[in-house]
């Protein structure tokens, strides 16, 4: 029988981070009644991420997907989606920013009938207990604006890193993803939307880890020019 959910992590040298991460996940899922997976997809790290994916999930049914080098996060993620085998799949970033715990509001709104929920750091009810820093805050209010011009409509935070989808859905927008880097996520939002599926936008618990992977001046250029090549790439989507 395929497992209710499947919990997909992206990672890059994350070591450090992963172990307890993957604690936390484990002695979560050991109190829920269903049958879930666990699918570390990385992302070409050069420190001992996959041994210790490895070992950690060698007991489980779960995967490790191994990339032989760095490409983005958008691949990572779309490599541990298109694996999946459970009815739900989660997002969920290395550093459990926002609590494992939250996917189980995300689910019950996903039986109930949305295609789609996302968490989101900018809704009035969201929980930010440790803050990015101002510059990133600003940058990321400043990102989401031009995305919400040149992409998605209506959506106040597409960068979280904790969204929920049905099977199915993840399966075709994931199918059809060409963004390997960060607007990974813009573009599957932008998809999504152009598909009709239903999009749900969910306050959340926030706890920002220090060690982001994000380089303030390199990646979002490349974010930037990725959100104008995002409707060129679908031109022709219907």
């Amino acid at each position: 029988m395929a497992p209710y959910l499947s919990i997909i992590i992206p990672t890059y040298n994350e070591e450090k981070r992963l172990p307890g991460t993957l604690d936390f996940i484990f002695a979560f899922l050991r109190k829920q009644t269903y049958e879930a997976e666990i699918i570390v997809s990385d992302d070409g790290s050069r420190d001992r991420t996959v041994k210790i994916a490895a070992e950690k999930l060698r007991f489980s049914d779960s995967q490790v997907l191994v990339s032989p080098r760095n490409v983005g996060k958008g691949d990572a993620v779309r490599r541990g989606m298109l694996a999946a085998k459970g009815q739900y799949l989660l997002i969920t970033d290395a550093d459990l920013s926002t609590p494992i715990e939250e996917v189980r509001r995300f689910l019950r709104y996903l039986e109930a009938g949305d295609d789609i929920v996302i968490g989101s750091r900018a809704l009035e009810d969201s929980k930010i207990e440790i803050h990015q820093s101002f510059y990133r805050e600003i940058m990321g209010r400043v990102y989401n604006l031009i995305a919400r011009a040149f992409s998605f409509k209506g959506i106040m935070d597409s960068q979280c890193g904790f969204k929920c989808f049905k099977s199915q859905v993840a399966k075709e927008l994931f199918g059809l993803q060409k963004i390997n880097g960060f607007s990974f996520d813009a573009e599957i939002l932008f998809l999504a939307q152009k598909k009709g599926y239903k999009i749900r936008e969910e306050p959340v618990i926030w706890r920002n880890s220090s060690q982001s992977r994000v380089q303030l001046i390199r990646d979002p250029i490349a974010m930037f020019f990725d959100l104008i090549k995002i409707r060129w790439i679908h031109r022709n989507l219907r």
